[in-house]
């Protein structure tokens, strides 16, 4: 490591919180677990732990990006803002991901609002100008982010041509799936409210593809929450408006090629 590299690493943290006390293995973001040891060394020091709850506002559209947080468990919805005050979905993330992407493309405003969502759960946190500082010394951290970035945007292009050509069933069958992809359970703590959200829709509307999908054994509606019984028939619906993004994730953060260190 650099002795620039060092001077970022050993400056205290400007959250007032203490660094974060665990190794990188230990963190539940699996970018931070993916990054170079390096650049996580740059980014440890001025990292913390925060509670997220369910319904929280992680981002406000057109608000400085402040902060920037690496969920490690629960779901992110990026929601597009029109002017009468509709809110559309139009990608999620968990911990595959990183809240704050929009900074390392020059933006240093939200361009969507991003809302907590399913159980409550934790982020690790860092100040937007703490990243930029770690971005500025390792140009292979900002690489790897931008890389996730990519694999998000692939997400969001297949949200606009799913709400073009598909179905509401089919829709609602693909934002079932996103949900599913970035949780422990087959239990979908979502409303029929939060789904008419995602989906642009009116409420009756979800509650109608939401039997469909029941009524071809897809999913189970249980206690208040929905629960994935034959995922294949889910994805199956979707066609071929899920699996891209997926696959460029694992082709762009998960391959030993993605994984290695050009600078070595």
């Amino acid at each position: 490591m650099s002795e620039q590299h060092i001077a970022v690493a050993a400056e205290p943290s400007s959250t007032g919180q203490d660094p974060l006390a665990i190794g990188q293995s230990q963190a539940g973001n699996w970018l931070i677990q993916r990054m170079h040891p390096a650049d996580f060394d740059l980014l440890r020091p001025h990292l913390c732990r925060v509670p997220i709850a369910n319904g929280d506002r992680l981002a406000g559209a057109g608000s400085a990006i402040e902060t920037v947080c690496f969920p490690e468990s629960g779901v992110a919805g990026f929601l597009d803002v029109l002017d009468d005050g509709r809110r559309l979905a139009v990608g999620l993330l968990g911990r595959e991901g990183f809240v704050g992407w929009p900074l390392l493309m020059g933006n240093d405003r939200w361009p969507h609002e991003v809302m907590a969502r399913g159980r409550d759960g934790t982020a690790l946190q860092i100040d937007a100008s703490r990243l930029k500082q770690a971005v500025a010394v390792s140009p292979r951290l900002g690489d790897f982010l931008v890389r996730y970035a990519s694999a998000f945007v692939t997400q969001m292009s297949r949200t606009l041509v799913s709400n073009l050509i598909h179905s509401i069933e089919r829709r609602t069958a693909r934002w079932l799936l996103l949900y599913h992809d970035r949780l422990d359970t087959d239990e979908l703590a979502i409303t029929h409210e939060e789904l008419s959200i995602m989906l642009g829709v009116r409420r009756a509307s979800v509650t109608e593809a939401l039997h469909q999908l029941e009524g071809s054994g897809g999913i189970r509606g249980h206690r208040g929450k929905l629960v994935i019984r034959d995922r294949a028939a889910l994805v199956a619906l979707t066609c071929e408006t899920y699996g891209q993004a997926e696959a460029e994730y694992l082709r762009l953060i998960e391959t030993p090629a993605a994984m290695s260190d050009p600078e070595a």
